[in-house]
Parts: C-alpha cells; sequence; structure tokens
C-alpha cells in the first residue's frame, strides 16, 4: 500500500481499471490519506469504466454524477456499468461506485460519435499571464499535476483560475484525456467569493461535465470558475476549461454544502 499520491505510481496508474466480468470493473490502485477519497478520481474512474463498454468511436459528451458517501482511498473501487441505450448517435450509460458494498457515487454518462456542424462559443480565455510566466501552485492530493496561478489573480489557497497540465503522457486517446478532464475538474472552486459568515464548503454534493472539444491534458490548460449561488447552504458554481488556443474544451458544473464549525 502507498503512503499518499507522491510515494509512487502516476495519474495513469490511478486510472487503470481491471475488468472483473461484464460490465464489471475495479480500481486497484490504494495509498493512505487524511481525507476522503477524492471525487474528482472517482468521477474520473466512473466515466472510464462507462466508455470501456461503448462502441468504438463514441467519445464522451456528458457527466452528471452524484457523490452519495465519503469514500476511502485506501480501499479499492468497484463499478458497475449499466447500459441504458445505444442509439443511432448516442450511447447512454449509468454507473454506480461502490465501496464497503455501499454506493458512494452514482454518475449517468453519455457518448456521441462526432459530427461535423456548427462551432461556436461565448466564453472567452482571459487575458492573463501564460502558464509559464505563472506563479507555482502546489497542489495537494493530485498525481502528475502541475499547476500556476496568474499572478494579477493573486495567489490564494484554493483559486477559481488556474493553468494546469498532467506531466505524464497521456497522448491522444479520447477517453483517457476526458477522464484526465474531469479528474481536474474538482480540484477547486469559486465559493470563496461569497461572504459566508462561519460556513464553509464542507463536501461536494453533484458534479457536471459537458466535453465540448477533444484535448490534450498534458498540455496546458485553463480552468476558469465562477460563483453563482448560495441557497439551503448548497452554492453553486461553474466553470470553462480552455485550451491554449482558447477553445473551450469542456464546461463544468459543482454544487457544494454548507456546514458552520465553531
Amino acid at each position: 500500500m502507498l503512503t499518499g499520491p507522491t510515494a509512487a505510481g502516476d495519474l495513469l496508474d490511478l486510472l487503470q481499471l481491471e475488468k472483473v466480468e461484464e460490465d464489471t470493473f475495479r480500481a486497484n490502485y490504494v495509498f493512505d490519506e487524511d481525507w476522503p477519497l477524492y471525487g474528482g478520481q472517482v468521477a474520473a474512474q466512473a466515466l472510464l469504466a462507462a466508455g470501456l463498454t461503448v462502441p468504438d468511436g463514441r467519445h464522451p459528451h456528458s457527466l452528471h454524477g452524484y457523490f452519495l458517501r465519503r469514500g476511502d482511498a485506501s480501499r479499492p473501487t468497484l463499478f458497475k456499468v449499466d447500459r441504458d441505450r445505444d442509439g443511432g448517435s448516442f450511447s447512454a450509460r449509468r454507473v454506480v461506485a461502490i465501496q464497503r458494498g455501499e454506493v458512494i457515487f452514482s454518475t449517468s454518462t453519455s457518448f456521441a460519435a462526432p459530427v461535423g456542424g456548427m462551432d461556436l462559443q461565448a466564453p472567452a480565455l482571459p487575458e492573463v499571464t501564460g502558464p509559464e510566466e505563472s506563479v507555482t501552485w502546489v497542489v495537494p492530493r493530485m498525481f502528475s499535476m502541475e499547476a500556476t496561478i496568474p499572478p494579477e489573480d493573486g495567489v490564494t489557497a484554493w483559486p477559481a483560475r488556474f493553468w494546469s497540465r498532467f506531466t505524464t503522457t497521456i497522448g491522444d486517446d479520447v477517453l483517457l484525456n476526458a477522464a484526465a478532464l474531469t479528474y481536474l475538474t474538482d480540484v477547486s472552486a469559486d465559493l470563496h467569493s461569497f461572504q459566508t459568515d462561519g460556513f464553509v464548503p464542507a463536501a461536494s454534493l453533484d458534479h457536471a461535465v459537458w466535453f465540448h472539444h477533444p484535448g490534450r491534458m498534458d498540455d496546458w490548460v485553463f480552468t476558469d470558475f465562477s460563483a453563482r449561488v448560495i441557497s439551503g447552504n448548497r452554492g453553486l458554481y461553474t466553470g470553462s476549461i480552455f485550451d491554449r488556443s482558447g477553445r473551450v474544451v469542456a464546461s463544468m458544473a459543482q454544487e457544494a454544502l454548507y456546514r458552520k464549525f465553531s
């Protein structure tokens, strides 16, 4: 058993899945840490499990997941896939992630065959300092990832905007890059811009990612999060992920539960 993400292994080791039986997979890479299982890890592995059951040539289109229980990084995770539908253009899958016989995460995923057509976007890559000239951000708990924060944003523990890339070679595999992107999307937030009178984000509730263009996650991408609303102690933020050319490769949304700690 490893003692933590920096002890050995890399992102590709973390994402490796063993096929247990038809439509059932297991993530066997385990390690010790003092926090619950990182949500981006289990979401990325669930997307991979779903993608291993779809017809060739269909790429991830979206993921909508719910974090249901605290996960344990020191235990393997079992992923069971339901094949809801394979249509002419789209494939729909549902996945549950299980530890100790209980579901810790559930998600619906969609895959689509690439088609031509309209290619438009509204968000633009902000005019910020490039990744090589930005301030290094040491990201805790992450495998094979380096990140920098534009100096004009100010260096904070959990930035709303940052550059990142994975230091292990991922290659051109669309599914693997989508899983790496999903792993990234849970790393930070923009909920600290609210004045919450002692309430702090305590847990992620649900998470959604839309994949617009294939991207190489071993090249620099820019993540731009924006807080939206807090209601009923649930805080929502959304974000865009850009490649260096300014193209939006993915959009995401996440809701976090707020608790007051004395």
